[in-house]
Parts: structure tokens; sequence; C-alpha cells
């Protein structure tokens, strides 16, 4: 009795304990990419730690303490003269913009990085790859009806261009009126198509156009392959400059976000089905992580390059004082944002 309820409450814990895994390992890589960084350009890093709180193990290797905290919610990878100013000829602050530069940017590059490394795992068993070329059309397609044709590459949709299939699947969310308009290629030339219609559906608040259609698929081989990586990451990029364009022109609101809790809650769920149905979303939220940090808001990595460029650009470092004071309000900001966010994910999950 004692050993099923254990494995009755175990099965509804480790999807969540594997989704905390996830975020500590993209948390970590990208601490990682600042460590390096700053270790190859003769910083001092005085402490790299994975995960915060009481230490658990801790050991000085050279100049730096390396540390595993008993919370696993993150790392952190402290240069000497970061956040202030240092007399240490090694120190952060000391050092020129272009390597603090590199510093500052190698964390995103990492989160980048990994995310093509994840693609190139997600892709590796597939042997055929979907294409956005129209192969046939189910039985009274609506779409085509409106101008659509078998062997019609889509490469654009409401003025947005078609990386991949991917990218045409988010193109196909929360259209007004269930109309679009696209550019295909038919035989050799560009077309343009006004007003294809679809039939709509809507799941969580978000609507969704029915594809109506299905595309050809194209056999694998080492070069389509390496091609395909770097089409696919592109492809989720674009996925999220554009989430972030529409949630800022008013497209999606604020509950089609999700913090912490509903990332936790979605990666979990994933990991119950399999580890292919977890990667893609890993993936997503790592490079997502990489482009976000890229943003050039106050306490952000992207926030930080903005000063480097400025110091690059006009030769004058801003006063830490006033940038301290930059990071230390957007620091809040970006707090006070995410405490809404987590508000709002567990009163999701609270009603359902």
């Amino acid at each position: 009795m004692v050993i099923s309820a254990f494995l009755n409450v175990w099965s509804n814990v480790w999807p969540y304990l594997v989704a905390i895994l996830c975020f500590l390992v993209l948390i970590v890589i990208h601490e990682f990419g600042h460590f390096i960084a700053a270790k190859l350009l003769g910083v001092r890093v005085n402490e790299f730690s994975v995960g915060f709180g009481p230490k658990i193990f801790r050991k000085k290797r050279g100049d730096t303490t390396y540390c595993i905290g008993c919370v696993p919610f993150g790392g952190y990878c402290a240069m000497e003269g970061e956040d202030e100013n240092s007399n240490d000829p090694a120190a952060f602050c000391n050092q020129k913009a272009w390597r603090r530069f590199v510093i500052v940017v190698m964390g995103a590059v990492f989160n980048l990085l990994f995310g093509l490394v994840l693609v190139a795992i997600i892709l590796a068993p597939q042997s055929m790859f979907p294409t956005t070329t129209v192969a046939e059309f189910d039985e009274n397609a609506t779409s085509a009806q409106y101008g659509l044709q078998v062997n019609d590459e889509i490469v654009s949709v409401d003025g947005r261009h078609i990386f991949d299939w991917y990218d045409l699947a988010y193109s196909f969310t929360n259209v007004k009126d269930g109309t679009v308009d696209m550019y295909v290629i038919r035989d050799g030339q560009r077309v343009k198509l006004n007003d294809v219609k679809f039939e709509t559906e809507k799941a969580d608040g978000i609507s969704y156009l029915k594809r109506d259609f299905w595309v050809y698929g194209r056999k694998k081989t080492v070069g389509n392959y390496l091609k395909r990586i770097f089409k696919t990451s592109a492809s989720y990029c674009a996925v999220i400059w554009r989430s972030v364009f529409d949630l800022i022109t008013g497209k999606y609101g604020i509950s089609a976000m999700s913090g912490p809790v509903g990332v936790t809650s979605v990666l979990g769920s994933a990991a119950k089905q399999s580890l292919m149905s977890l990667l893609p979303i890993l993936a997503l939220i790592t490079i997502n992580l990489g482009l976000f940090n890229l943003f050039p808001l106050p306490a952000l990595d992207g926030g930080r390059l903005l000063f480097i460029l400025f110091e690059m650009i006009f030769r004058k470092p801003v006063p830490q004082k006033y940038e301290s004071a930059v990071h230390a309000v957007g620091l809040v900001l970006l707090l006070g944002f995410m405490l809404l966010i987590t508000a709002k994910d567990i009163w999701m999950l609270i009603t359902g």
C-alpha cells in the first residue's frame, strides 16, 4: 500500500522535477557562456555557482570558487568588478569595451548554440522533412476555393516570410476573420493570393486557422539535414520575435504569456509523453532565453550591451552610478512583471 502510494505520488512529481532540471541546465549554460568568455579574456571570476542559497558543495581552484547551492533555480557567474569599481587589473570593469561586450553577449550566444544542438537532435531521427509546398487538399477544402493550388510553395503569409513548416503553423494563429494574404511560388513565379479563407477553431482562448491541405515531404540527406538545422532554428527565432511584436501590438493579450510556473507545467506535461516531445519545447525556450536577454532593456544583458556600445561609439563610459541606477529600476520592473505573470499562471492552474 505504501509503495503504491509512493509510486502514485512519484508519477505526478517526476515530470516537474525534470522541468526544474531543464530550467537549471538552460541557466547554467547561459552563465557558463559568460564564464568561459571571461576566463579566455583574462577576467577574474570570483565564484561560479550552480543553484542559489546555502552551499552543499564548494571548491576553490585558482582564483575561482566553484559552488553548488541547495536551491536549484538558476546559477551565477560572479566576476571581479562586475557591478562595482575595482583596482584589480583583471577586473571586468577595467577591461576594454570590446572585451566586456564579448563576455556579456556570450551568455545569450551559448543559449542559441544549445538551441542549434537540440534542433539537430530533434531532426536526426526524421527520414523526411516537411516542406511548405501544397501536396493535396482535404475534401471540400476552403482554401482551395480561394485560390490556393497544389504545388504552390507558400513563402509569405500576411507579409511575414515563411522560413519553415513551424513558421507556417504560427502564422495560422489568431488570424482576424480567418482570412490571410499569401505569396506563393507557382510555376517559378511569385504570385500574390488575396483573402485566402480558412475555417477556424479555438483552443485556450486562441483562434487557429484549420489547415485543410497537406504538404510534400523531402527525403533527408546530409546537405539538407544541416541546412534544415539552421532553417528550423531561424524559424524558432522568427516566431519568438513575431510573438513579442504581436504582444506589443495587442494581437495577443497577457493571457497568452507564460512565466516560470506556466512553462514548468508545459515542460512537465511534455516530459510525461516522451523525450522527443520535451526537446522541441526546450529548444524553443533556450532560443527564447538567448534572444530575450539581448533585448536592450535595463537589467538584461542587452541593456548592459547598450551601455557598452554607447561607450564604444562615444569613447566615454556612462558613469557607473547612473548605469547601476538604470539597471536597478529595470530589475524592479522586470521582477514586478514576472510576479504578475506568475500570479496569472497560478490562477490558471487553480481554475483549470
